[in-house]
């Protein structure tokens, strides 16, 4: 409980008549003993009401709250939380609500000072916006209650358990649903490469039409309906697809609100939609980080939300990438061939220990690497150089470029193929690499 400013105000009068008194009597001015009797009175009967005010704000009950949380949050998106203020006051009462936010969420609109009205319910919003991933737990809430009389704020912490999921950044992927999938995949920025041949599964039989192979007519068919009948083919479905990620200290770089391992979460389940769609599974693999999972390829819708809350807290450690390890891992799990993404930040370091690991699971599974390059990197390659330091700077973009470039010009003499990506623009790229093989039946 703290004094209000209605009675740091009255204080502040009193203590001015004081000072004025007691200057008046310093000079030898004849004071009216009346006027130091109102003064003293005026002091007592302050003191009494304050001492009642604090006893009566003391019993005042507090308002029971009711927070309306979303159970699941997505990832740097603002969102409203609303809070329901229940209460018995016969009269009306004006108090400062401030909700107890969880570590890693930034907040606004708080706190607020909301006005209570005999017999009504009283409903606030504010807005949070997720900063991490994971498990986040709100606790209790805070109010400050004025006193009857106004002289006194009784702070109250009021126990108002909630919790929260906040999933990488999914609203994207769900919203997809509403459009065509070719003219959402246009929008981000993914071009599908003319296809090549037929696909490789057999679909239907249907009537022979113009443009069609003759290789495509089927003769036992066209024989029985003495009418040309062509086979129609589609892609090859029933692929698996394994995303190798690295939880790493390389994937902890920052290109704007999301570090890169955010960025590669997104990009992973942009392809898992996409390829769970085309009827592939998608499965995952973690290492270099402070729990190992790993999921198992399963088809179906409902695998995108399998994946979701299997990768929703996860978080990049310091740990350095052992990618032997990983491979070991992973082909201890993984039997069936699969096309298997590893998702990394290379370094030049990286040259003979990635080769031999990428070699040990090309033997058994189709390997693609992902790559992500720092932006930084592009705009320092881009920028015009003005002094000395950012003569260095530049020189220094340059030289790192071109040894990453030259690793993955190594990679891909040893028949290992590079998808060497801005983090933003992962997403898009890793599609349009899987539909362009999808389509050369090359899974």
């Amino acid at each position: 409980m703290k004094p209000a400013r209605a009675l740091l105000i009255l204080l502040g009068v009193l203590l001015g008549l004081a000072i004025v008194l007691g200057a008046l009597q310093a000079l030898a001015v004849e004071v009216p003993q009346s006027l130091q009797a109102l003064w003293w009175g005026l002091l007592l009967a302050l003191t009494g009401a304050a001492l009642v005010d604090a006893l009566r704000v003391g019993k005042l009950p507090a308002p029971r709250l009711e927070r309306l949380l979303p159970g699941n949050l997505p990832l740097g998106r603002w969102h409203e939380v609303q809070l329901t203020l229940h209460h018995a006051y016969a009269q009306p009462l004006a108090l400062e609500v401030f909700d107890h936010v969880a570590d890693g969420m930034a907040f606004e609109h708080l706190p607020q000072t909301v006005q209570l009205r005999p017999g009504e319910q009283t409903r606030i919003t504010y807005r949070v916006r997720p900063l991490l991933r994971g498990h986040f737990h709100f606790d209790q809430c805070e109010i400050n209650l004025p006193s009857p009389l106004r002289l006194w704020s009784a702070r109250r912490y009021l126990a108002l358990p909630g919790e929260t999921r906040v999933y990488p950044d999914f609203a994207r992927l769900y919203g997809a649903q509403l459009m065509a999938v070719d003219d959402w995949l246009s929008q981000l920025g993914v071009r599908q490469h003319p296809r090549r041949g037929l696909g490789l599964e057999f679909h239907q039989l249907r009537d022979f039409r113009d443009g069609d192979s003759l290789r495509q007519i089927d003769w036992k068919a066209t024989a029985r309906k003495r009418t040309p009948i062509a086979r129609e083919f589609q892609d090859e479905r029933g692929q698996q697809i394994i995303f190798l990620l690295d939880c790493g200290r390389r994937m902890r770089s920052q290109d704007g609100d999301l570090a890169h391992f955010d960025h590669a979460l997104n990009a992973c389940l942009l392809l898992s939609y996409v390829a769970l769609r085309q009827g592939d599974a998608v499965g995952l693999a973690t290492f270099a980080g402070e729990q190992q999972r790993f999921l198992a390829p399963v088809k179906g819708p409902a695998q995108l939300n399998v994946l979701l809350n299997a990768v929703y807290d996860l978080r990049s450690t310091l740990q350095p990438a052992d990618f032997a390890a990983a491979a070991d891992a992973l082909l201890a799990r993984q039997r069936r061939r699969a096309l298997v993404v590893l998702v990394t930040n290379l370094r030049d370091e990286d040259d003979q220990e990635l080769l031999a690991a990428v070699k040990r699971i090309g033997r058994q599974h189709r390997v693609l690497i992902a790559s992500l390059r720092e932006e930084v990197l592009d705009n320092l390659r881009h920028s015009p150089v003005q002094d000395f330091d950012g003569a260095l700077a530049y020189c220094g973009a340059v030289d790192y470029l071109n040894a990453r470039a030259s690793l993955h010009e190594r990679l891909t003499a040893h028949n290992v193929p590079v998808l060497d990506a801005r983090p933003g623009e992962l997403g898009p790229q890793l599609v349009s690499r899987y539909l362009a093989w999808k389509k050369a039946g090359v899974l």
